[in-house]
């Protein structure tokens, strides 16, 4: 009896395994799943521990072995997803920005967008210029000590919080100016609230760079944001097109496009190369699924998307969940109770040491700052020390998704705008999808005048050649002509398989029509036609006596041999 106790509860423990899901205020839920279970359940268990009900704008993401992000995919098993062994990791994080994050119904709801936008401030996803850096740092300030206090909070109190990639003490006593005159009263809701209204006046607001090349080669970043998508190069938005204006998106291998009709029906492609397959398949699913969340009217409307124009080639993805308006009408019918909320306070953070009271990043010596600064956006060079300045210019889906005030100045510029000027400069620590090992080391260096690397560029000493430079080009180039010739031969491949594959098809039903003796009606009906008389009597039946001959001439060869 007890052997098969023992047994059964091995058993068990075989079937479950272990997974350890990080929230946004780096406490962690840890929970035994079945083998089987999907991602569905690991989140309501998650929504159920948050007592979260507005959860559509959220999402589990998870690293696989090749660094490589990933969204947890709710309609599929956990297991199959995951390609490292339990016990599992993730993170809870925003999914999808809501377009007005303080119209959310529920304060719980706000209060994890505010801190995924305090996140993307701190990791340099989120850029602003100073007096915007100021006064959100400021409202993180109220919203996690309260009011100024001269007895708790001694000069220069501010320095103790990294709000950013950088600080400035310039920076710093602007903050502690703002949180001691001008945010006095305010309770941490009003607090957060009031920084989720300033946030989502950015434009960068909602962005999650997914680092990439042009055709050119030259860095860029590719986002999907709650107006449509951004290609943000240099210092500038090169591009923004609105979720209505996008017809397609497609991608093969490294390569990403994106097919849009803009005004006066002008069609346009957009090409971009991802660092890695799994990067480019990512970037394009999270397209997918964006442009369905805050495009489309209904939740019926979605539709399997394919990569590829031909069936026999590309994946094929779809999105599972609700879009943005049924999001918005179902979070007017929430009627309960607010839930407790409790906020992390000066609890201390893994990756957002705002409030771990550890040293600035500023105390350490400028010149040795522009040595190891590390910047998520590679790509926008001109950024260092650069402030935002311009707001978005286009419409989203629908005006209803978009505060009055961004509406009225989105519709008068076009694709191209600078973002930024010469006073403020975010960046990131964390790459969003992963590099070639040479480019972690390369991102290490910075020019002695401050300007950060390409994450492609090639490392050299400062003793480098322009020969070296010469001969990685060429190296470059011989490995993007070798990887089209490799497509377009596996291309050829696939569609001769397919076209053999017909012909065999096609051939057993001609065999079958002519010399089975199956008495089926739509076969019978074929027969009974003029045309497959003259068809079987002027070729088939000459063709198959020519084809007899041949056979016995060959065995009569082999016979007499």
């Amino acid at each position: 009896m007890l052997s098969r106790l023992m047994s059964g509860s091995v058993r068990n423990l075989e079937r479950e395994y272990m997974c350890t899901v990080r929230l946004l205020d780096d406490t962690e839920y840890t929970c035994s799943i079945q083998r089987d279970a999907k991602g569905q359940y690991l989140f309501d268990l998650i929504c159920h521990h948050l007592n979260l009900l507005e959860k559509d704008y959220f999402g589990i993401r998870y690293v696989d072995p090749d660094k490589q992000r990933h969204w947890l995919e709710f309609t599929k098993s956990i297991s199959k997803q995951m390609k490292s062994q339990p016990p599992f990791i993730m993170c809870l994080r925003v999914k999808f920005y809501p377009p007005d994050p303080a119209a959310l119904k529920e304060e719980i709801t706000r209060y994890l967008v505010f801190l995924q936008i305090k996140r993307d401030l701190y990791h340099g996803r989120l850029l602003c210029k100073t007096s915007d850096a100021a006064m959100l740092a400021a409202y993180i300030l109220q919203a996690e000590i309260g009011d100024y206090d001269p007895g708790k909070h001694p000069e220069g109190y501010s320095s103790k919080f990294q709000f950013f990639p950088k600080h400035s003490e310039k920076l710093e006593r602007r903050i502690a100016d703002i949180h001691k005159t001008e945010l006095i009263g305010q309770t941490p809701e009003t607090a957060e609230l009031k920084f989720l209204q300033k946030a989502q006046m950015l434009e960068t607001y909602g962005v999650d760079p997914h680092p990439c090349k042009d055709v050119s080669g030259n860095p860029a970043f590719l986002a999907f944001t709650p107006f449509g998508f951004v290609v943000l190069q240099g210092n500038k938005r090169v591009h923004f097109l609105k979720w209505n204006e996008v017809t397609k998106l497609k991608f093969e291998g490294k390569t990403f496009h994106i097919y849009a009709n803009q005004k006066e029906d002008k069609k346009i492609i957009l090409t971009y190369f991802a660092p890695t397959p799994e990067a480019c398949k990512h970037l394009w699913k999270c397209g997918v699924e964006n442009q369905a969340f805050y495009k489309l009217e209904k939740s019926s409307q979605v539709r399997t998307v394919s990569s590829s124009n031909l069936f026999f080639k590309g994946s094929r993805f779809r999105y599972s969940g609700r879009v943005a308006k049924e999001v918005m009408e179902q979070s007017a019918k929430i009627k309960r109770e607010p839930p407790e909320i409790h906020r992390a306070g000066l609890v201390p953070s893994r990756s957002c040491p705002s409030i771990t009271h550890g040293p600035r990043l500023s105390s350490v010596p400028r010149t040795r700052r522009r040595a190891v600064h590390i910047s998520i956006m590679e790509g926008l060079e001109s950024l260092r020390d650069s402030a935002h300045s311009t707001p978005v210019r286009s419409m989203s889906y629908g005006d209803s998704f978009i505060p009055r005030s961004r509406s009225q100045a989105m519709d008068s510029g076009d694709g191209t705008a600078v973002i930024s000027s010469e006073t403020y400069s975010p960046s990131d620590s964390v790459l969003p999808t992963p590099v070639a090992e040479h480019s972690l080391e390369m991102a290490v260096s910075r020019q002695i005048n401050g300007a950060p690397c390409s994450i492609e560029e090639e490392k050299e000493s400062e003793a480098g050649t322009v020969a070296g430079r010469v001969q990685s080009a060429g190296g470059e180039a011989a490995l993007s002509e070798t990887e089209q010739v490799n497509k377009f031969v596996l291309s050829v491949l696939r569609l001769l398989l397919v076209t053999i594959g017909l012909l065999f098809v096609l051939l057993l039903l001609l065999i079958i029509l002519t010399e089975s003796d199956l008495d089926i009606a739509f076969l019978r009906d074929i027969r009974q036609t003029p045309e497959f008389e003259q068809f079987h009597y002027e070729y088939f039946c000459p063709l198959r006596r020519w084809f007899a001959c041949k056979l016995r001439w060959v065995g009569g060869l082999l016979i007499n041999k």
